[in-house]
């Protein structure tokens, strides 16, 4: 942590601190290298939660693989969250973590919920949920382009005194994933189809990480050039569509009741609707028909085909979200990438 500052608060740096603990502690360099983590079955889409849309429990396979790596993620959280250093309340961190996670907060006074939004993992229909919550969209099927500011309550917009009680009282949740599967998804929409960002960062990437990329106009961002950018960005300074799920939501400020996952989706989904005691028409969205998900392969591709020095670096700049939410190293060996 930094020195204590003329406000009395500690300024803390969180991810270097728990990089360090969880470094220490279980050797994740030496894993890295060896790609021994990625051999870590990961989450398997299972139901055998009670599904609000009928039918009854839902064949359990994969509930056991579910119970062991919430029991995981829960240790872990509370291991690295438990040390002296890191902060217990948001009013424990630096104004400008303090200030990005009140903006990622949605509110629901009515049903008495918090929930942290992070771009890329189903926040928009999260979002449109709350609409139909607070009597905005009469349904979660209206078609229309999500504005993600009106008509939403942000805990930012409150009083310190109002921040505090709904942080006390309020259920609080979060639905996090795969942290290289995410980056992707955040890279092929938004430099692949939204003009905005090709214009905004895309022309930016290609001049600074291109020879004579000056004429471009952002459309053709590569994959390594992305990842090239992130790893000289400042994690607090990054747009939110690739900031760490750790530094949207500070885990450790913020002791969210339960953390639902993209690879469970809709059975995490009914899972907190049913907690909230939402009205039991309320449905979360089924996917749209247009929308092309992030495939296994798709990441094989794009990992294997760039190089395993940036893979190596960008892991360790989102080590914190791989190892709070127990999600595997992405395997990237020689003998993985030949298949």
């Amino acid at each position: 942590s930094r020195p204590r500052g003329a406000g009395g608060g500690p300024a803390l740096l969180p991810s270097m601190l728990m990089f360090g603990v969880i470094l220490a502690s279980s050797g994740l360099l030496l894993m890295i290298e060896k790609g021994i983590l990625a051999e870590v079955k990961p989450l398997r889409p299972a139901g055998g939660l009670l599904s609000r849309r009928g039918g009854g429990a839902e064949e359990a396979a994969g509930e056991l693989d579910y119970e062991v790596l919430r029991d995981i993620r829960n240790r872990t959280i509370r291991a690295v969250c438990g040390q002296r250093a890191m902060p217990r309340s948001v009013w424990e961190l630096p104004a400008g973590q303090r200030r990005t996670v009140l903006r990622h907060l949605l509110v629901s006074d009515k049903y008495r919920f918090l929930y942290c939004y992070v771009p890329k993992v189903a926040c928009s229909n999260w979002k449109r949920i709350l609409k139909v919550l607070d009597g905005v969209l009469e349904s979660v099927d209206v078609k229309l382009k999500m504005d993600h500011r009106s008509d939403l309550v942000f805990l930012a917009d409150m009083k310190p005194e109002e921040i505090s009680y709904r942080l006390k009282n309020y259920y609080k949740f979060i639905f996090v994933r795969n942290p290289v599967e995410r980056l992707l998804s955040a890279y092929r929409n938004k430099f692949g189809e939204i003009k905005e960002y090709q214009q905004k960062y895309g022309v930016e990437i290609i001049r600074r990480y291109r020879k004579n990329g000056g004429n471009s106009a952002g459309d053709d961002v590569t994959f390594s050039e992305f990842l090239r950018y992130l790893l000289d960005e400042d994690v607090e300074r990054m747009n939110e569509h690739w900031m760490p799920i750790y530094n949207l939501c500070q885990p450790c400020a913020v002791r969210y009741d339960f953390i639902g996952s993209y690879e469970r989706l809709n059975a995490d989904a009914d899972y907190v609707l049913e907690r909230v005691q939402s009205p039991s028409f309320i449905r979360f969205p089924e996917r749209q028909s247009w929308y092309k998900p992030v495939t296994a392969e798709m990441l094989h591709y794009y990992l294997c085909n760039t190089q395993r020095r940036l893979i190596k670096e960008l892991l360790m700049k989102y080590i914190l979200d791989f190892s709070l939410f127990a999600y595997p190293l992405p395997n990237i060996t020689s003998e993985f990438c030949r298949q």
